[in-house]
């Protein structure tokens, strides 16, 4: 199985991953919550195993956008917290099971051949706009048929934007659902209003009809309108 570890504490990820790589596992690991976020949203894994508490992005950030994604990837949860309020949060979030540390390795086995029985859910189709498409699973987006590379961020940004198209959004929304900024003491308006600008450029210039537009005062809104 292809298994994705994002764990932060060195030890127990060393050993995790040499006793899957015993068991014939191909492991992939990484110790940052953003880094593991990335991993976790742009391949394809059997199961996936997340520690809650990690650096740059926690655990359940990590699952809660999995499964806004609509990405089905068997997720075990690692943890040092076994209260029940913790596991519920971890369940809610889109967790499939959870393991308190420490654990034993053949217990961990075990959840794993249990989580890969169950089957995963077919991911929903492409997220499209006109003849702009944008698939959440391979992370690509496409308008006319040309392929459009996207950084990170931006991709975060078209893909909020579609799943809100019609609607208006905010900067303070966007700052919020996208940036993680809840604080807003240090506004992100000129850092959103460059990514905008570059993402317009990249899915409305030489291309027909525009979609992005600016609504003054208001925010930013993706929508055909028909000539």
């Amino acid at each position: 199985m292809q298994i994705l570890l994002i764990e932060d504490d060195d030890k127990l990820a060393s050993s995790v991953q040499k006793g899957l790589q015993t068991e014939g596992h191909e492991v992939t690991v990484t110790k940052t919550g953003e880094e593991g976020y990335f991993l976790a949203s742009g391949n394809t894994f059997d199961v996936v195993l997340l520690d809650i508490l990690l650096p740059g992005r926690s655990g359940l950030d990590i699952l809660s956008r999995m499964r806004e994604m609509q990405l089905a990837t068997p997720v075990l949860l690692l943890t040092a917290k076994d209260a029940v309020e913790d596991r519920v949060r971890g369940l809610d979030a889109g967790a499939d099971d959870y393991l308190v540390k420490p654990f034993a390795f053949p217990e961990l086995l075990a959840r794993i051949r249990a989580l890969v029985r169950r089957g995963r859910i077919e991911p929903r189709p492409p997220i499209k706009c006109a003849d702009l498409e944008l698939n959440v699973a391979s992370r690509s987006v496409r308008r006319a048929e040309r392929e459009i590379a996207l950084t990170p961020r931006e991709f975060e940004v078209l893909e909020y934007l579609l799943r809100n198209q019609g609607q208006v959004v905010s900067r303070e929304m966007l700052a919020r659902d996208v940036w993680k900024e809840t604080s807003r003491y240090t506004p992100l308006d000129n850092v959103i209003d460059v990514h905008i600008a570059r993402l317009r450029r990249k899915i409305d210039d030489n291309f027909t009809p525009k979609l992005l537009y600016t609504v003054r005062g208001l925010g930013f809104i993706i929508r055909e309108i028909s000539a």
